[in-house]
C-alpha cells in the first residue's frame, strides 16, 4: 500500500485538499484530530502530560485544558519542544494501527502540518505539499480565524518549516493560490497513485 503525506503551512487549505482525496474514497488520516483524539484517550500518554505540565493539563471531565496548556507552551520554545516530543510518538503509533485497518485501500494519505518537524515524513512513500502564496494565506486566516491577529498568524508561521524548504523536499506540490483549479491537480495525482507504477 502506498502511504502519502499531505502538508503545507498554515491557511494553505491541505484540509480541503485532504476532503477532495477523501471524496474519491481515499482513507485520510487527520494528525491534527488524530492527536487531540490520543492525547485524551492514550492513558500512558496522559499521564506523561500531567507529569510534565501539571494537574491542569486536563479538565474534570478529561478533556485537555488548551486554555491552560496553550498559553504555556507557546509562548516558551523549550515546553513546546517537549510536548511534541511526547505527544508525536504516540500520534506515530496510532497512525500504524490504523493503517493495519486500511488493508484494502491501494493507497493512503496522511494530513500533517508539521510532516518534516514531527518526522511523520519517514512514514511515507511520497509527499504531498499544498502550496498558496503568503498574502492568500493571511487574508483566508484572517477570514477564518476571526480570533486571531496578524502577528498571531505569523507567530505560528515563523514556528513551521520554511516554505521554499517544504516545496523543495516534496515529490508533488498543489498549487491553491486562486488562480490554479485544485480539483484537476487532485485528480491527476489520484490517478497516478492508482497506477502500478506509483
Amino acid at each position: 500500500m502506498l502511504k502519502v503525506g499531505l502538508t503545507g503551512g498554515i491557511g494553505v487549505g491541505k484540509t480541503v485538499v485532504g476532503r477532495m482525496f477523501s471524496l474519491l474514497g481515499v482513507p485520510v488520516y487527520d494528525s491534527d484530530a488524530r492527536a487531540k483524539w490520543v492525547m485524551r484517550h492514550d492513558e500512558t500518554l496522559r499521564l506523561e502530560l500531567v507529569d510534565a505540565y501539571g494537574l491542569k493539563t486536563f479538565t474534570e471531565e478529561g478533556d485537555l485544558n488548551r486554555d491552560y496548556l496553550a498559553p504555556l507552551v507557546f509562548g516558551n520554545p523549550v515546553l513546546l519542544e517537549q510536548l511534541n516530543s511526547l505527544v508525536h510518538p504516540h500520534v506515530r503509533n496510532d497512525f500504524t494501527k490504523w493503517l493495519d485497518l486500511q488493508a484494502k485501500a491501494p493507497y493512503v494519505l496522511k494530513e500533517a502540518a508539521l510532516m518534516y518537524e514531527s518526522e511523520a515524513w519517514k512514514q511515507m512513500d511520497q509527499i504531498i505539499t499544498v502550496h498558496a502564496p503568503m498574502d492568500v494565506r493571511m487574508k483566508r486566516l484572517l477570514q477564518r480565524d476571526t480570533h486571531r491577529t496578524e502577528a498571531d498568524i505569523k507567530a505560528i508561521m515563523g514556528k513551521q518549516l520554511n516554505e521554499d524548504e517544504r516545496m523543495s523536499r516534496a515529490d508533488h506540490i498543489i498549487y491553491n493560490d486562486g488562480q490554479q483549479a485544485v480539483i484537476p491537480q487532485v485528480l491527476q495525482l489520484h490517478q497516478l497513485f492508482l497506477s502500478p507504477s506509483a
